[in-house]
């Protein structure tokens, strides 16, 4: 399971650094589908950035620390920094959705990663047996 975990934060950094290219971009972005799917209006919005710090470059460190522990098999903290960054992407999914109207193709890519991330941590939480498998 760890080994899924990590697999999945990989992902995760790969469509966060997608998003933070975007970010710096000032190119048409890749995923600019119509006028409710526009990656570059989300990654340039007021919202992109916390303190100067873009979102996804938050995202990168944030999969990298989910993939370490993981595959350090520290359990109980990867349940809580995946329960974490599951809140964050659900706080930044409300903003797409109340705020921008707009959403981001990769976001909706990071947070099913999450999620799916979130749900094989609550197991390998709750299960202590399936630790030692995969």
């Amino acid at each position: 399971m760890r080994y899924l975990i990590a697999l999945l934060a990989i992902a995760g950094i790969a469509v966060a650094a997608l998003a933070l290219r975007i970010h710096y971009s000032m190119d048409a972005p890749p995923c600019d589908i119509n006028a409710h799917w526009d990656c570059g209006i989300v990654n340039h919005s007021r919202y992109s950035a916390i303190h100067g710090i873009p979102v996804a470059a938050i995202g990168i460190a944030g999969y990298a620390a989910i993939a370490i522990l993981a595959l350090a098999r520290r359990y109980r903290l990867l349940l809580v920094a995946t329960l974490a960054g599951l809140a964050f992407t659900l706080y930044l999914t409300s903003i797409e959705a109340r705020i921008l109207q707009i959403w981001c193709l990769y976001c909706v890519i990071s947070q099913v990663i999450m999620a799916l991330i979130a749900l094989l941590s609550i197991a390998a939480a709750i299960w202590p047996g399936r630790r030692s498998t995969a």
